[in-house]
């Protein structure tokens, strides 16, 4: 059976930002919502709406399910490839100094890591809308997934990787492209040399130079790249379901991230989503001509082969009647995250789940529908647009790029 490498983007006066009265509890309708995700068999959901200066918060389910211990609207997340656009977004401030320039190619800053030809075809920008052609490393630092085995994940749950041998894991295999053409091919790989690249010009760790200069900037208070496979604070178990091969699913919540690194290791709440997208949606982040290269999308193949618009560390996703939002989601093992803002940052939401891969495969491998499936979509579209009619689209974790 074939598994298909899925770790997720299908996809004003804000109360964080303000000081304003705090949140009221969710709507019926969220709530009912929050539910309804609940019983099509997530342990755990939380969200956070914002719309017009009205703050949301809600929760259903449970944080573990051996104790019962309930899930909570305030609980921290490993979000997985929301980090991108923390990373993108540091990329462009280097940008902005004149260290990078997005258009140069990547062998003029990483000789060794991307060397001849493909060094120098190969573009920053290339890497940040995921159009270089270099293939996801994950499923060689994850060999057992192709044969529909969870051996991998347990053996890697505290393996020290070095970003260079992930990145190398990438450049050995086959193109997924020729580097520039559209449609690009979601790729981690391409968010690792990222790093490396903050690194090069800064002379910074990158995760460090991303805390002290987009985290802190924003104002965030309970987001950072983990120290340790352990999650300080508190947070929910995180069940990983392997399309079905795990039942029950296995909890990966002490997981060892530097396997995924500048690309998708960020653990946050929803309400420091939040606040992160509004102010980088306000200017406030990077300068507004940055981030108009940011949403300068292309299709984009994501790791469940569905085309999506990515910018440079942002997807843009379209909906009927609610306008158009700007965000990402993603996943590690157990946990989905996804994060949107509308345009005009007057709606925001986050959502959180606890379990990962829950789409068991028919006989020719391709994951088949779920209750979860539809339940995700009425509560994105009630987060989206409020009580009105507008659709969505998105995942938050069942499938999608990373």
């Amino acid at each position: 059976m074939k598994i298909r490498l899925v770790l997720s983007t299908s996809l004003a006066a804000l109360i964080a930002c303000t000081g304003m009265a705090a949140p009221t509890r969710a709507p019926a309708e969220l709530k009912s919502a929050l539910d309804g995700v609940h019983r099509a068999g997530v342990p755990g959901v939380y969200a956070e709406v914002r719309d017009a200066g009205r703050t949301w918060r809600g929760a259903s389910g449970v944080a573990d399910v051996k104790t019962g211990r309930p899930v909570r609207s305030d609980m921290r997340q490993r979000v997985g490839s929301v980090t991108k656009t923390f990373t993108a977004a540091a990329v462009m401030q280097q940008v902005e100094q004149g260290r990078i320039e997005l258009d140069a190619p990547i062998g003029g800053y990483l000789p060794q890591l991307v060397p001849g030809e493909r060094g120098r075809k190969i573009t920053v920008r290339m890497l940040l809308n995921n159009t270089s052609g270099i293939p996801d490393y994950i499923r060689y630092a994850f060999p057992s997934l192709a044969d529909a085995s969870p051996a991998s994940l347990d053996d890697n749950r505290f393996r020290q990787f070095r970003p260079a041998e992930l990145i190398e894991m990438g450049l050995a295999a086959p193109p997924a492209g020729e580097p520039g053409a559209t449609p690009g091919v979601y790729s981690n790989s391409n968010y690792l040399l990222l790093g490396q690249l903050l690194e090069q010009v800064t002379g910074t760790p990158a995760q460090e130079y991303i805390t002290r200069n987009v985290i802190e900037r924003a104002g965030l208070r309970h987001t950072g790249f983990p120290d340790g496979p352990r999650i300080e604070g508190p947070h929910s178990r995180m069940y990983e379901a392997l399309w079905g091969v795990m039942d029950p699913p296995r909890d990966y919540s002490v997981y060892n991230m530097s396997w995924t690194g500048t690309g998708a290791a960020l653990v946050s709440t929803m309400e420091d989503l939040n606040r992160f997208y509004g102010k980088l949606l306000d200017g406030e982040i990077v300068s507004r001509s940055s981030l108009a290269q940011m949403q300068r999308t292309v299709p984009v193949v994501a790791l469940d082969g569905s085309t999506i618009e990515y910018g440079l560390g942002l997807h843009k996703v379209e909906t009927q009647g609610c306008g158009t939002f700007w965000g990402h989601d993603g996943t590690v093992w157990g946990a989905g995250t996804i994060s949107l803002t509308r345009a005009d940052g007057k709606r925001q939401m986050s959502v959180a789940v606890n379990l990962q891969r829950w789409n068991e495969p028919d006989s020719s491998g391709n994951p088949q529908p779920h209750p979860i499936d539809d339940a995700l979509k009425t509560l994105y579209r009630q987060a989206m647009c409020g009580s009105g009619s507008g659709s969505a689209g998105g995942s938050a974790g069942g499938s999608g790029s990373e």
